[in-house]
């Protein structure tokens, strides 16, 4: 969300359902509408509670 703010976006090419190459891009638009700031919150808050135990080890090392 923040890189869409400066109008920034990071594309990804796939070859076989895989990622083969990420790179930066300019984008038009700044920022999502409402609705998609409050999904994107709600699963990024599920995923840090799934997650938190292994993080926080990750952090450590």
């Amino acid at each position: 969300m923040i890189l869409h703010t400066f109008s920034w976006a990071i594309a990804v090419d796939m070859t076989d359902g895989k990622i083969t190459r990420a790179y930066p891009a300019r984008v038009r638009y700044r920022g999502f509408g409402e609705q998609n700031n409050t999904d994107g919150y709600i699963k990024v808050s599920k995923y840090l509670k799934e997650n938190a135990d292994e993080l926080e080890i990750e952090s450590r090392e």
